[in-house]
């Protein structure tokens, strides 16, 4: 018996035009990312802070010691990142100058400022080939059988789990690029936290900063609130690379199995959205046995990812690609505020507010 004919709904002229243009933006976005990761290795954000905000493409070339006969295919890479918003521009032809926006401001390089921590490796590290490799093989990862906790398919492809001490062994300048990529993206916007949530630290006399890394964060915090006594509580092999100022102390041990230093506060920044739900509820409770009862001033302060799309489109694309990389990367994710209150309440804690939404961010202050 021959099998029925199937049909489809045919798209109107309009309809079938458009779909092909999404259809050409959806099949080469990646051509936007790495044109973004040339300009990063080039250098163009440095050279144009440099050339003092604003350069035409002749500057560009000399400064970067581009060859002359490059020039069309370097005016038609920068052509596609001023229509991304990466640089701006000016004038036309020959008169044409190309300068920074907030997106590229903070790609620059080699600056030296409290608040600027340049988003260099960001840029590098999603978009280096064992990222790529991983994202490559998604759909022979959703067809795999793989026994639970189910592994990302970076781990699965590779062998290595991101940020843990098995990822050098796979590639040591991949392992420092994607290192330096999370403290720069962990780092960024520390003074707008600070700023926006002065009350998160009123009345906290000490803050354990768990997973704190090399004490970034928590040298920020002190330098704001000299009266905190802030401890970083991490990794033996993290703590063991962070400077010895006498700002902060620093702890070593694993939050899965270690007691957490006890603190009035304990604060988990950008650290549960690349684990699952399970360990994130680990990690939750150990950090909830090291505070005092919400009586007595007790509080855990989380600040991640608050996946919500009243803020606009733009913004909401931004928190699922970010979920994106953590699902091909990692075994976490990014959650929404009913998939933060089912951690919270599996973790024992009574209560939670958000405190404050700081752009993709929310902060929590969760109770005991």
């Amino acid at each position: 018996m021959a099998a029925p004919t199937q049909t489809i709904e045919v798209p109107s002229d309009a309809e079938l035009m458009q779909a092909q243009a999404d259809l050409w933006r959806h099949s080469l976005y990646y051509l936007t990312s790495m044109g973004l990761r040339c300009a990063v290795e080039l250098g163009i954000p440095t050279t144009i802070h440099r050339l003092g905000g604003a350069a035409s493409v002749s500057d560009l070339m000399a400064a970067l010691s581009l060859p002359e006969n490059k020039l069309p295919f370097f005016r038609r890479l920068m052509r596609v990142l001023v229509t991304g918003g990466v640089f701006a521009a000016d004038g036309s032809g020959d008169a044409e100058r190309f300068g920074l926006t907030p997106l590229s401001r903070i790609l620059v390089d080699g600056v030296v400022a409290d608040e600027h921590h340049s988003q260099r490796c960001f840029v590098l590290g999603p978009t280096c080939r064992h990222s790529v490799e991983a994202a490559f093989n998604l759909a022979e990862w959703f067809k795999k059988e793989l026994a639970s906790p189910v592994p990302s398919p970076f781990e699965d492809l590779h062998g290595a789990r991101l940020f843990e001490e098995s990822t050098p062994l796979l590639d040591p300048e991949m392992d420092a690029v994607v290192n330096e990529a999370r403290a720069a993206h962990d780092n960024l916007g520390i003074g707008t936290l600070l700023r926006e949530c002065r009350d998160l630290f009123k009345g906290v006399n000490s803050l354990t900063d768990c997973c704190g890394r090399h004490g970034e964060t928590a040298r920020a915090i002190v330098k704001a609130f000299p009266h905190i006594n802030c401890t970083v509580f991490d990794l033996p092999w993290l703590v063991n690379q962070a400077p010895r100022d006498g700002v902060v102390n620093y702890v070593a041990g694993d939050a899965f199995h270690s007691n957490v230093p006890p603190a009035q506060a304990v604060m988990l920044k950008l650290v549960l959205h690349h684990l699952s739900d399970d360990d994130c509820v680990k990690i939750l409770g150990q950090c909830r046995k090291a505070v005092p009862s919400q009586k007595e001033g007790g509080k855990v302060i989380v600040i991640d990812i608050l996946v919500d799309p009243s803020l606009g489109p733009v913004m909401f694309e931004a928190q699922l690609m970010m979920d994106m990389l953590m699902m091909v990367n990692t075994r976490g994710r990014q959650r929404d505020e009913n998939e933060w209150h089912h951690l919270f309440t599996k973790a024992g804690f009574s209560d939670y507010k958000i405190a404050k939404k700081i752009g993709a961010r929310a902060v929590f202050e969760v109770f005991p």
